[in-house]
């Protein structure tokens, strides 16, 4: 009789312990992501006297509403400049990535070609071999075209590499039959007819999934822009904190409100769209 109580009350004990853990370990996540947000908004605020005589990352600043270091990163740093230059590419690189993306899985599923298998194992080989392992002869490449310093060479990267979207287009259109196509075959369509007129409207979710995936890695990336854009003009929201840093030392305060206008955006986005990138990939995991 003794021993029903205490297995009862260990079995109580035992939700109690995994629900501690649950929430203990979404602390520490939010922590991990809030705590380096926190240090460079209190940055932005301060004044570059303040950084000098020291204090520490959490030190408040003397003045809330100082914005002159966001008047600065906006105007020093071209940031007018470089959100166009980085809205350009965003639109014509995530349209390219799209339509390519689409095309390519489309033709994969619903065709029989000699090869195929192959295809797309090279595919998933592409994916595991380093990028920068092949920058020497995509940077001659792209210059052999006269794209180099312009905002078609990043455009042309970011759609011709971005194996992803493929697989994730492949998988929607798998689970669409192919009843479809026969039905829209007998009406007399055609082969891009289909695509463009049944598949494609049907890939609602998986576009929205690569639009915003795709999107916000474009928005974030350096490297290509800072080696195939170097002049000023050219400069996207990534690079334009780059200017912040010179040979005599980096103006934190200056870079720190640039980050910060550069994060507005994409959490903004984040934050009305998040819906869309977890439905999207988990119906992208299931079908």
């Amino acid at each position: 009789m003794t021993v029903l109580p205490a297995v009862l009350d260990r079995a109580r004990r035992r939700p109690r312990v995994g629900t501690v853990l649950t929430y203990l370990s979404l602390v520490v996540a939010a922590l991990v992501v809030l705590v380096p947000l926190v240090v460079v908004f209190l940055t932005s605020l301060k004044s570059s006297r303040e950084l000098t005589e020291g204090g520490g990352a959490f030190s408040l600043p003397d003045d809330w509403l100082n914005l002159s270091n966001y008047v600065t990163a906006f105007s020093d740093g071209h940031m007018l400049t470089a959100f166009g230059n980085t809205a350009f590419i965003l639109l014509f690189s995530i349209t390219g990535t799209v339509l390519i993306g689409s095309m390519t899985a489309y033709a994969i599923d619903r065709f029989e070609f000699r090869l195929k298998k192959t295809v797309m194992a090279l595919f998933l080989v592409a994916t595991l071999v380093p990028a920068v392992t092949t920058q020497v002869a995509t940077f001659q490449v792209v210059n052999s075209f006269g794209l180099f310093d312009t905002r078609w060479a990043p455009i042309l990267l970011y759609m011709g590499t971005d194996i992803v979207s493929i697989y994730i287009f492949l998988q929607f259109i798998r689970s669409i039959p192919r009843s479809l196509d026969e039905a829209a075959r007998i009406d007399g369509a055609n082969t891009f007819t289909i695509y463009w007129k049944i598949i494609l409207p049907l890939l609602k979710p998986a576009i929205a999934t690569v639009v915003i995936v795709k999107g916000i890695t474009t928005y974030n990336d350096f490297y290509i822009p800072f080696l195939y854009m170097p002049s000023e003009e050219h400069g996207t929201i990534s690079t334009a904190l780059f200017r912040f840093k010179g040979p005599f030392g980096a103006h934190w305060e200056n870079i720190s409100a640039g980050a910060i206008l550069v994060i507005l955006p994409t959490l903004l986005v984040f934050l009305f769209l998040q819906r869309y990138i977890y439905n999207g990939f988990a119906s992208g995991a299931t079908k």
